[in-house]
């Protein structure tokens, strides 16, 4: 108790300062954003909302594409250690880039932009990062741009969901938005828009025209998958490797291994 009161007292005079630092950062922003969406308002460049609190953003969901397999057959303390490095690499890229991270579920992160352009910069950037980081899951991405409800810290309404759903249906290093993304960022250098064709998303209805993100940033040097935890591993990073029918499988540690060969058709493989 003693120790405790003695820390107490050298940081009460710090925190209410601390706390007033934080709010005139964060109010100078907000502050500004709204300047920038009445002077667009009055410039006639966007349409004036229809309820309060409505506005044009670009929402994005990212995570990481084989975090479940990789928690349950390595461990929490595992997952938490490349949760942690995760959480680092998207928070700075979203700052580097003008944006915002809403919320955290797990290792999925929302993240809100003021338009396409800087989105879609952030999120090529995760991806490239993540990928040169050592013994790391790939990242998936969803970016659709349009009409969200600000509430209470939030953002709500029909844009978010459809991003998110994106995020589900993309694969290893893949970044899928919607054409109204690719209608706003079209001219950015080093991107190109594939493609994909109309897909219903799960619990949507209707069916959205789909563009998979090729960037020149994107990750080159192939790497090997561990089949059992989904772990992304270079050639220096590889532990263990098996050949089975011909094909052969790296392991980032011989607990893998173990767990493949013991029951191997649960990853993918056949006795």
């Amino acid at each position: 108790m003693e120790a405790a009161q003695a820390v107490r007292s050298r940081t009460n005079p710090t925190t209410e300062p601390s706390i007033l630092y934080f709010f005139r950062k964060g109010a100078a922003r907000a502050y500004r954003e709204d300047m920038v969406t009445h002077a667009a308002e009055d410039a006639g460049l966007v349409r004036p909302p229809d309820v309060p609190g409505q506005l044009t953003r670009a929402i994005a969901f990212v995570d990481l594409s084989s975090f479940t397999p990789l928690t349950a057959e390595m461990g929490d303390l595992k997952a938490a250690a490349v949760l942690e490095r995760f959480s680092l690499l998207v928070r700075q890229s979203t700052l580097h880039w003008d944006g915002k991270v809403v919320k955290q579920i797990g290792d999925a992160f929302m993240l809100v932009f003021p338009d396409p352009r800087s989105a879609l910069a952030a999120l090529v950037e995760i991806d490239a990062r993540a990928a040169q980081q050592g013994e790391f899951p790939a990242v998936r991405s969803g970016l659709h741009f349009g009409p969200v409800l600000y509430r209470d810290g939030d953002y709500v309404g029909s844009s978010v969901n459809i991003a998110a759903r994106l995020a589900s249906e993309a694969g290893r290093h893949q970044v899928l938005v919607t054409a109204e993304v690719r209608k706003e960022a079209r001219d950015l250098p080093e991107i190109e828009f594939v493609r994909i064709g109309k897909r219903k998303l799960k619990g949507l209805t209707g069916a959205y025209d789909l563009f998979e993100v090729k960037s020149s940033a994107a990750p080159g040097a192939e790497k090997a998958i561990d089949p059992v935890c989904g772990m992304e591993l270079g050639l220096a990073e590889v532990d263990a490797r098996l050949s089975l029918e011909g094909a052969e499988r790296a392991f980032c540690s011989e607990a893998c291994l173990r767990k493949f060969v013991a029951s191997p058709e649960a990853y993918g493989g056949s006795r």
